[in-house]
């Protein structure tokens, strides 16, 4: 259930009210007892996490010149392993 904030603009009290889709807005202050309760809207910050969002989803152009840059670095650590294995290998196989 959403968490709604009221404010009553003739006594400027503010406060929450835990409420479901369907239930009807609050229009009556519980302080002063007047019919100015308004709901507040404020922002709400999203985050972004995991792997199921698209490249473009809110990321700056540094980011994807990072991305790029770990993947280069990866690459070559790839290959240094495999030359590595295969010099590994070769050593096994001369001590036979």
């Amino acid at each position: 259930m959403p968490i709604y904030t009221y404010r009553c603009e003739n006594c400027g009290i503010q406060f929450d009210r835990q409420q479901h889709f369907d239930d009807p807005a609050l229009k009556i202050c519980p302080e002063c007892r007047k019919s100015t309760l308004r709901k507040v809207f404020l922002p709400v910050g999203i985050v972004f996490k995991g792997s199921g969002f698209y490249a473009t989803d809110h990321r700056s152009s540094s980011w994807q010149t990072s991305r790029k840059d770990n993947s280069e670095t990866k690459a070559k650590s790839k290959k240094e392993v495999e030359s590595e294995k295969k010099s590994e290998k070769k050593n096994t196989k001369s001590d036979d």
